[in-house]
């Protein structure tokens, strides 16, 4: 069992490094920097000297490196779930090992296929898939006793705040993978204007190559404005509902140091997102922005899995139903 927990917390920031990694690629232009896959220029370990860009595809190779590290360390825990059955269920680690699976392929279409939005997003969300599930498996072997029942209302904010953050970081993924991040290069307007030209027929198509519409086509920046704007509108949804959340945590002493993580969090996040605007994506700050999603998301998760923790409790002890929860 110690080894079982051992591993997930290493997993857990594992992940976390591996989500940093794939946006520093992403963000720098490397997503290519490696032709082929799994190797480079037929190469699997190291960068051959007559890489085009041997900078770029050390940062493709350091970033497989340590997705390739994180997948065996999930393998070890999937290979530990079922050694120790019936104290662990072995379907959450075994779903995590399957996810990681796929996330090779998405990894591998990503090179072959050119840097395609929907397959770049979809790699994007199925990393943050991926430390989500390690951050519940390490939230149900290293609980603490069920805090106090939190109420309904609190709950159900939660819940919608964890749905809404979702939703906004499968955004932001859309706005990287398709490169507009700088459609918009002035705060809190964009191009001047409350309501800019804006195409969301063509921004939010998702069957198509990168900087083409569906027609084949140069996308247009009426359409890279509007996936832009969709992501700052996404943003205000998150600040008004996660915000409320965490001021109505605050107002309870029980949860008032949940409250503070999350209000923390949340500021963060949109202070860098608003600086990623006004100075331009550098680079750091954009790597930080993609990070900070991990860890707001990480928090919020944390946060529904204690505001249900009470209920959870109190049904076990009556031998109800259980919901939400996972990994037992």
């Amino acid at each position: 069992m110690r080894l079982y927990r051992y591993l997930l917390i290493l997993a857990a920031g594992l992940a976390l490094v591996v989500v940093g990694l794939g946006a520093w690629v992403r963000l720098s232009d490397a997503g290519l920097g490696c032709p082929d896959w799994p190797g480079c220029y037929g190469h699997l370990l190291g960068v051959p000297e007559h890489a085009a860009d041997s900078a770029k595809a050390w940062k493709e190779m350091t970033h497989r490196y340590a997705a390739a590290s994180l997948g065996l360390v999930i393998l070890g825990i999937c290979q530990l779930a079922w050694r120790l059955r019936p104290r662990i269920s072995p379907l959450l680690p075994t779903a995590l090992a399957g996810i990681v699976f796929f996330q090779a392929l998405l990894g591998m279409w990503t090179v072959t296929l050119l840097l395609k939005p929907l397959v770049v997003s979809a790699h994007l969300l199925g990393g943050m898939t991926t430390l989500a599930l390690l951050v519940w498996l390490n939230l149900r072997q290293h609980s603490r006793p069920a805090g106090p029942t939190a109420s309904p209302g609190l709950r159900a904010g939660g819940l919608l705040g964890l749905a809404l953050l979702v939703m906004q970081i499968a955004l932001g993924g859309w706005v990287s993978s398709n490169y507009a991040a700088l459609a918009c290069a002035d705060f809190p307007t964009c191009q001047g204007r409350w309501l800019p030209a804006m195409d969301f027929a063509e921004a939010f198509t998702v069957h198509r190559e990168l900087g083409q519409t569906a027609a084949g086509s140069l996308l247009s920046t009426s359409a890279l404005t509007a996936i832009h704007w969709g992501h700052r509108l996404g943003a205000l949804f998150i600040l008004l509902t996660v915000g409320s959340l965490g001021l109505a945590l605050l107002r309870r002493p029980a949860w008032r140091a949940w409250g503070g993580l999350l209000l923390a969090l949340l500021a963060l996040q949109i202070g860098l997102g608003i600086a990623n605007v006004l100075l331009a994506l550098p680079l750091p700050l954009a790597v930080a922005h993609n990070v900070g999603a991990a860890l707001l998301l990480s928090a919020t998760l944390a946060l529904n899995f204690r505001l249900w923790d009470g209920v959870q409790a109190m049904r076990r002890r009556s031998g109800k139903p259980m919901t939400l929860v996972l990994g037992e």
